[in-house]
């Protein structure tokens, strides 16, 4: 299987847009326990990877396209979700081929290094309830489906998507949410939910794509 930079980049586009039509739902979780801004600063976030990746030039390579994207997010005025989204899209850059496809393994690596590079700032794991309960089983159900590049997007989808919803059960233990304990308990994190998104969203751009 081969995973080439068109593809790569109708899933971006497609994952940018699942998240910018969450926007409303994204602040009002927001609302409840942070600063009610989640939902405006990921419409910014994801309006720039929108920006970077039309204005991607033909001869770039992958590795290029990600590095492109995380600069296009470092510049944007926001909140905590602007450095980690970045750093997100450093790993990936880290781990993306210098070229313009690669193979399944490589694009497993490129997720892999995503998340290990957000970890390495963030510390956050499955449980605390952040963007990393989305962001975890997302990529280790994408580096343990079988099948072809669908099939790990879509395995990929799911797993964020049950994994943000978990959120739900937890009690917040970073950000402004964790001053609330307990009480953050029967609401989900908003940042996992945008992850949740966004991997679906993934999965919505490679349909488009084929």
């Amino acid at each position: 299987m081969t995973v080439t930079l068109r593809q790569m980049k109708q899933m971006l586009l497609g994952g940018a847009d699942c998240v910018i039509s969450a926007r409303d739902e994204l602040t009002d979780i927001d609302s409840r326990f942070g600063d009610a801004d989640h939902g405006i600063t990921m419409e910014k976030i994801m309006t720039a990877l929108k920006n970077a990746v039309r204005s991607f030039g033909e001869d770039g390579t992958i590795k290029d396209l990600m590095s492109g994207i995380s600069m296009a997010v470092m510049t944007i005025n926001g909140g905590s979700a602007v450095p980690l989204w970045t750093t997100l899209f450093d790993g990936l850059a880290e781990g993306a081929p210098d070229r313009i496809e690669m193979s399944e393994e490589e694009f497993r690596s490129m997720f892999r290094s995503g998340y290990e590079t957000l970890f390495e700032i963030s510390r956050a794991k499955k449980g605390d309830k952040t963007m990393m309960d989305a962001l975890e089983p997302a990529v280790d159900a994408l580096c343990a489906a079988a099948g072809g590049l669908a099939d790990m997007i879509k395995a990929s989808a799911g797993a964020a998507e049950a994994g943000a919803r978990e959120t739900a059960n937890f009690a917040a233990r970073f950000g402004r949410a964790k001053n609330y304990g307990e009480r953050s308990i029967g609401t989900p994190d908003a940042g996992a939910m945008s992850m949740g998104y966004f991997f679906q969203g993934l999965a919505e751009g490679l349909d488009r794509d084929q």
